[in-house]
């Protein structure tokens, strides 16, 4: 039995979960080590208690392992298991084991486990290769991923810049197979038709301007993702656009004070902040909004919130140091990818697709290819396919 083990039930995955049980082809289960986000817990970075408000857990076969009092997702050390992982293949059956990233100590024992009980490891991680290391830092990273992924046999790549990280790690080019990353599609664009009558009701509601181009930021409001960068650029995009710009947020964080401030500046643009939404109302801000912008720093390995945005027939404006930048702004037009920091060039982003938007073809040809089915289909491959070094 194939075992995918994960820190929590997360809003992105679980549509994954599900349709792999409905496509029926491979036998699976997933654990969770938490129940973080299912659970009314807290999260520091959007700096409150909260629990997703859609399903997360009907349609597939998980199970929740037992783990000590005061796991914490913020440390490295922060979960701790009651049973050893070999205690929990043995009285399981597994005969592979699929682990989401390796963010935890818990997870790096869990691959070395099933590695000396010759069971398979696949690996799903985010990281990327934009981000620079320092020098000392380098050496030691590469020594200790090194160790970790000699004992993984397949590696599912999310996107361009995670498969060149894996390269850049010494992991053979035939051990790796595509797993684009991507949000339940059919949901977004369902919610997109059914709320585009209302559209003009929403902006009343959030003081937009009929007239305006909306731009939306959607995430958490902390430095690495940077939505300070959108309120300068505003200031100046609005005459590149030739209309109005009203700047829409939706979410919290350590930077709300900030950006409260900054926005009652005389001449601050015309803007909305909407603090927290939870999952079942942000198509309602996606219908609202003519763009997203991603200004995040080299911290966003890859911006599931872009996939939405898509989804939801919203076309994206996407910082060079973002993970998805290449695989999903990019085939949009040369404007929706724009150098990180650089405020003129966000301005004039937003100015471009203003006046030039994408068409809703080719926006759908980016969210097709970031479809389940394709992490499903390499999925279904690797399961009927488990030689030693590459497919037979």
């Amino acid at each position: 039995m194939l075992v995918i083990i994960t820190s929590h039930p997360i809003q992105y995955q679980a549509p994954l979960w599900r349709e792999l049980a409905a496509d029926g082809r491979v036998r699976f289960e997933v654990w969770f080590l938490t129940p973080h986000a299912v659970e009314r817990t807290y999260d520091r970075e959007f700096g409150r208690e909260f629990a997703w408000d859609i399903d997360l857990l009907q349609g597939y076969p998980h199970r929740f392992l037992e783990v000590k009092a005061g796991w914490r997702l913020d440390r490295f050390n922060g979960i701790r298991l009651r049973r050893r992982w070999a205690e929990e293949f043995s009285a399981h059956g597994v005969t592979t084991v699929w682990v989401e990233g390796w963010r935890f100590r818990a997870l790096w024992q869990a691959v070395s486990t099933a590695h000396r009980q010759r069971i398979q490891v696949w690996m799903r991680g985010e990281n990327s290769d934009l981000a620079p290391e320092p020098g000392t830092r380098l050496v030691w990273k590469r020594l200790l991923l090194r160790w970790l992924f000699h004992r993984v046999d397949r590696f599912l790549a999310i996107g361009s810049a995670n498969r060149r990280f894996y390269l850049r790690h010494r992991v053979n080019s035939n051990q790796i197979f595509p797993a684009p990353y991507g949000v339940d599609n059919d949901r977004f664009a369902a919610a997109a038709a059914s709320l585009r009558p209302q559209r003009n009701e929403f902006r009343a509601r959030w003081h937009i301007a009929p007239e305006a181009f909306c731009v939306l930021f959607c995430g958490k409001f902390i430095a690495k993702k940077r939505p300070l960068d959108l309120v300068d650029a505003a200031k100046s995009a609005a005459a590149i656009a030739s209309r109005p710009i009203h700047l829409l947020f939706a979410g919290d964080g350590e930077l709300a004070g900030v950006l409260r401030e900054q926005l009652a500046l005389p001449g601050g643009p015309p803007s909305t902040i909407l603090g927290f939404v939870n999952q079942r109302d942000l198509p309602t801000v996606y219908a609202a909004a003519d763009c997203l912008v991603l200004p995040s720093d080299y911290g966003e390995t890859w911006g599931l919130v872009v996939n939405e945005a898509l989804s939801s027939g919203v076309p994206a404006i996407v910082s060079n140091r973002c993970g998805c930048a290449e695989d999903l702004a990019a085939p949009l037009g040369a404007a929706h990818v724009y150098p990180s920091g650089d405020i003129a060039a966000l301005a004039r982003a937003i100015g471009e697709v203003a006046r030039h938007p994408p068409t809703a073809e080719t926006m759908q040809t980016v969210v097709d290819a970031h479809a389940f089915r394709h992490t499903i289909a390499s999925v279904v491959r690797l399961t009927e396919h488990r030689g030693p070094a590459g497919l037979d």
